[in-house]
């Protein structure tokens, strides 16, 4: 038999991709393994989840950064569990996701908008809408008046990094939280969390209106969080990355590469990256290929890193990536070795083993 001659494509034509199959399995994780076979969204999201493993297995430290309107959306509990069961190990959220949170903590509610709603008709109800969903504007005030509530307990004659101010947040709402969110958890579970735009978002509405009601000011050291950013990076060995809602939501961890000349010392850059986000974004970053396109969507990363970018919207991503996480990271946490930080005032201490 003549030995068939490669093709000079052949080199790069090796893997077919496999359409997905029906069947019965009611496995989530089970449905996203047979979608690492195919293509596009369908791989990327499949990868999203075996890179997330990855991340755990290699005992990496893993920065969850979100954005946008993951608690509007329905995500509180998923983000809370993976907070509570240490599948990540640092918080960079913005600010107006970190206001929704206590407005839920709180126990209030988002509620479902329809089509035909009047937008006129909602504001003169004093209902806010953010795309289908809608919040009582009365209710968000009384998270305004419960933010302030904590600053009037705080010691206003020195500054405060917003993680310590976070920090402290998450502590005064777990005394009364109805259910967990991401501020509990991340206080339960001893994990640091930055906010990159808390001047810009709904949080600064409580921090002004305790100003302007009781003339109460409070002063955040923000070159603090920067330092502590800067420290993580150093101290740890091994790094990850998953950004939720934006490409630019992992901005504020990107400060520990910029700040590394201050300390004269070298960061080393993320092992993995996942970003789930509807940013329109270069086709090649949509695969796991490495360039500068790619290392400006992720940040810095190492040469050959593993990265999946997953065009979609978190709220359809992430209720299947965690609920498979529920059913195949069980094992690789038995012998996970995680960062552990102290807090102490505005002092954060991280030990990595």
């Amino acid at each position: 038999m003549v030995a068939q001659k490669k093709s000079k494509a052949s080199k790069f034509l090796s893997v077919p991709t496999r359409p997905v199959p029906i069947d019965r399995d009611r496995s989530v994780a089970g449905l996203l393994e047979k979608m690492e076979g195919a293509g596009f969204g369908a791989r990327q999201l499949a990868e999203a989840h075996r890179i997330w493993l990855d991340m755990l297995d290699d005992n990496s430290t893993i920065y969850l950064c979100g954005s946008g309107n993951l608690i509007t959306s329905g995500m509180r509990r998923l983000i809370s569990y993976v907070i509570k069961n240490r599948f990540v190990d640092v918080c960079v959220m913005g600010g107006d996701v970190l206001y929704h949170d206590i407005h839920e903590t709180l126990g209030r509610d988002h509620f479902q908008a329809h089509p035909s709603m009047d937008d006129s008709e909602l504001q003169g109800s004093e209902v806010m809408r953010f795309g289908d969903v809608l919040a009582n504007f009365e209710e968000y005030q009384e998270a305004d008046e419960w933010i302030g509530s904590v600053i009037n307990q705080l010691d206003l004659t020195r500054t405060y990094s917003i993680r310590e101010f976070l920090h402290l947040l998450g502590r005064e709402l777990s005394e009364i939280a109805h259910e967990d969110g991401i501020l509990t958890s991340c206080f339960k579970s001893r994990i640091p969390i930055y906010c990159p735009d808390l001047a810009g978002s709904e949080m600064a509405i409580g921090i002004a209106r305790a100003k302007f009601d009781k003339k109460i000011n409070i002063g955040f050291d923000l070159g603090h969080d920067a330092l502590e950013l800067n420290q993580i990076a150093m101290r740890t060995r091994s790094s990850a990355m998953i950004a939720l809602g934006s490409t630019e939501s992992q901005s504020m961890v990107n400060v520990a590469e910029i700040t590394a000349y201050l300390t004269r010392t070298n960061v080393r850059g993320h092992k993995y990256a996942i970003s789930i986000a509807t940013d329109t974004v270069p086709g090649d970053i949509r695969t796991p290929a490495y360039g500068n396109t790619h290392t400006s969507m992720f940040g810095k990363l190492q040469r050959g890193a593993t990265t999946a970018y997953v065009p979609c919207d978190p709220s359809i991503a992430l209720p299947m990536i965690i609920t498979a996480l529920s059913q195949t990271a069980a094992k690789f946490m038995k012998g996970r070795k995680r960062p552990t930080f102290s807090f102490s005032g505005r002092d954060l201490t991280i030990d990595v083993p």
